[in-house]
């Protein structure tokens, strides 16, 4: 594994991580109403079309960092929708 890919895994990681907190808190509390669904949205949409870039380009940190980040915001979305 070269370098660059090394970098771009452990950015993957340290952004999919900084996710996770506010993904248990919204899990554990189903309290969401200081949440913009806009920006989330807006975000979502930013994270899959780095997804499909990652997958056009065949970027394993792209792909996997994006992916996660993506399944996180949507079950944010979903979780803003239900629980307001």
């Amino acid at each position: 594994m070269n370098t660059a890919n090394v970098i771009g895994f452990l950015a993957a990681l340290i952004c999919s991580i900084s996710m996770a907190p506010q993904v248990v808190k919204i899990h554990k509390t189903k309290k969401t109403d200081d949440l913009s669904l806009w920006a989330f949205t807006v975000l979502a949409t930013g994270l899959f079309l780095w997804l499909v870039y990652g997958l056009l380009i065949r970027s394993m940190p792209v792909i996997l960092g994006n992916a996660v980040g993506f399944t996180f915001t949507v079950y944010i979305i979903i979780m803003k929708i239900r629980h307001g």
